[in-house]
């Protein structure tokens, strides 16, 4: 047998829809299973051990336009799978799998696919199901008859080899982060907006003090977008970070994360990994809601303020950012701290 997974678009949603994958492949041991997604989603899902085959969906690239959709459905449509599966829920992860003539289509019915589907599941309800999204996925398999009972995970972990830990670490240390040093990773950016960003100047303050009370090594890690806002922490440090943004892709992401030993950072795609590689995670949440996307370890502090606003979940503030701005960096400062007794540093 033969199933093909269109996987989540985020980052975030792909850690989160990880418990499901794992499911389909516990449930289907002998099947060929592939995951078609955008080229960074495929990165995460590499050597995870939950498919036969990535396929990447680049609509910024090769599969752009309606010629590129085509395109993309035609080399579908030529593997001749016997089911789809949609944890994505667009209309066009419904119209690819329709066009790609796969006689199993399974998948939420939203978003005016319904017709495209041969089992379009009705979604959960607000309450019906926990509010976590990790939830929601586990939530589809069951309705559609592919698991039996959605089961509760306090931990979602990301697979990372000892070569790639080892490669990691020694670009690290190219780079100038020390060996012995406490390592703290901050992602300061976050791709779904500005809304979600807290202050750089609140971030150079927590990491001020962490260089001067710890000797911690900071490092700034983001998309190339985000290098004003690395630029403007940067700026305000007493001794220069070690500025790896827009020098690393997703696919790099999970090795080095897993070189450090605490993160710091937004509700944010590099929130997850760094969850899903075992850091201790300080979270701070403004326009979202915890209880749908913190990231599933129990090493985390969520640090939120919640005016009468939010989670408002807008991608820009159209008012005064209160929800990110009443958050101080001592609150940020405690939350670490309370990681960093049980932070082990290798020495030299």
């Amino acid at each position: 047998m033969k199933i093909l997974i269109r996987a989540t678009n985020w980052v975030g949603d792909a850690i989160m829809a990880l418990p499901a994958l794992r499911a389909i492949r516990k449930r289907f041991p002998d099947a060929e299973i592939s995951i078609v997604g955008r080229p960074y989603v495929a990165d995460i899902y590499r050597d995870q051990e939950i498919c036969n085959q990535l396929i990447p969906y680049d609509p910024k690239g090769l599969h752009g336009g309606f010629s590129g959709r085509e395109r993309l459905a035609a080399e579908l449509r030529a593997q001749r799978f016997d089911m789809a599966l949609l944890l994505q829920n667009a209309f066009d992860a419904a119209w690819l799998v329709w066009r790609a003539n796969i006689p199993e289509r399974v998948g939420y019915a939203r978003d005016g696919r319904s017709f495209l589907l041969t089992q379009a599941v009705p979604p959960p309800r607000q309450g019906e199901i926990p509010a976590h999204e990790k939830f929601y996925y586990l939530e589809l398999l069951r309705r559609a008859g592919w698991l039996d009972s959605v089961q509760d995970e306090s931990f979602i972990g990301l697979h990372v080899s000892e070569a790639r830990r080892q490669s990691a670490d020694e670009f690290l240390r190219k780079y100038g982060v020390r060996q012995g040093a406490l390592r703290t990773a901050i992602g300061a950016g976050a791709s779904y907006g500005s809304a979600k960003c807290w202050p750089p100047s609140r971030f150079a303050d927590v990491a001020n003090r962490l260089q001067r009370e710890t000797g911690a090594d900071v490092i700034l890690f983001g998309t190339a977008a985000e290098a004003t806002v690395s630029a403007a922490i940067a700026a305000e440090m007493s001794r220069p970070p070690i500025d790896l943004t827009g020098k690393t892709g997703i696919a790099d992401l999970p090795a080095l994360l897993s070189q450090c030993h605490l993160f710091i950072g937004n509700d944010s795609g590099a929130m997850h990994v760094a969850a899903a590689v075992g850091l201790p995670i300080v979270a701070i949440f403004g326009p979202t809601d915890p209880y749908g996307t913190a990231p599933v370890t129990p090493h985390c502090s969520i640090v939120q303020q919640k005016p009468y606003c939010s989670p408002c979940f807008l991608r820009r503030c159209p008012t005064d950012h209160r929800c990110m701005t009443t958050i101080t960096a001592d609150m940020v400062d405690a939350a670490a701290r309370s990681w960093l007794s049980s932070v082990r540093v290798q020495l030299a």
